[in-house]
């Protein structure tokens, strides 16, 4: 397994866990993260051994987001050319947008343990995944607003869609925090547990669930989720049709079948 600098990545029974290691620094993300998240989630999609991915961050915090050194080196490198400088932001801008894409585009569901804090960045990279999880005590801030500048990684593109606008515009213009149990109220994570320890067990036994089921028609049910929100519903229902007509014809259908109707546990080829 590659040694990365921002993560500790492992694989075992199908599941890839991927930690932001930085505790130290509360997981904030350095330049080391946004460039290794992507080489990471390129192994995730290209690894066939790889059915569900569960992200989290070691020690007592999620992450807290950017790391201030970036935002301090980025402002350092302006010069007196407005047209320059905004060429330059603008590009890594981009770049930012892209590490969190990576997660987003991810063939294999997402899985996000989360305690502590997930502050800024994080709230960027958390919208990003299939689903979340959290502790009760954990504490949400969309902070870009308190730094003077609007969220430009993901938080405002895909909140919307999690928590809903109203209550997204809320968290926005106020940048005020939300704990665990009003996350799991508005939408924002699936389900919260008492403690880290729990929260692992709980999200582990999800992921192992996942992992259980057909590759393929998890793949598909991902791939049609994504479409469905740019996309008018008989736009859907066509490209469904177009999949499944491909699809149906892997073993995977017969194999669900059988261990169903043997009262089994089916096993699928990666």
């Amino acid at each position: 397994m590659t040694e990365y600098k921002a993560f500790r990545v492992d694989l075992a029974d199908g599941i890839a866990q991927v930690a932001i290691d930085r505790p130290d620094k509360l997981n904030a993300m350095n330049a080391d993260f946004w460039r290794e998240i992507v080489e990471i989630f390129r192994w995730v999609d290209e690894t066939d051994a790889v059915r569900v991915v569960v992200l989290s961050g070691e020690g007592k915090h999620f992450s807290s987001g950017i790391d201030l050194q970036m935002l301090a080196q980025a402002a350092a490198e302006m010069g007196p050319d407005v047209g320059r400088n905004a060429e330059r932001l603008r590009r890594k801008i981009h770049s930012l947008q892209a590490s969190l894409n990576a997660v987003d585009h991810c063939r294999k569901p997402v899985l996000a343990a989360i305690q502590g804090y997930c502050l800024g960045g994080a709230i960027d990279l958390v919208s990003a995944c299939d689903m979340r999880y959290s502790t009760r005590d954990a504490r949400f801030s969309i902070k870009e607003i308190d730094m003077g500048m609007a969220a430009d990684v993901g938080t405002l593109q895909r909140l919307p869609r999690l928590i809903g606008d109203g209550m997204m515009r809320e968290l926005a213009y106020t940048g005020r925090m939300v704990e665990g149990d009003e996350a799991c109220r508005i939408g924002l994570v699936n389900r919260t547990f008492d403690d880290q320890a729990a929260l692992m067990q709980g999200v582990q036994a999800l992921a192992r669930e996942i992992a259980g089921k057909s590759p393929l028609a998890i793949r598909g049910t991902k791939q049609m989720i994504r479409y469905m929100r740019d996309h008018r519903v008989d736009d859907g229902l066509e490209y469904v049709a177009t999949w499944n007509a491909a699809m149906l014809q892997a073993p995977d259908l017969k194999v669900a079948m059988a261990a169903h109707l043997g009262r089994q546990t089916p096993e699928f080829d990666d």
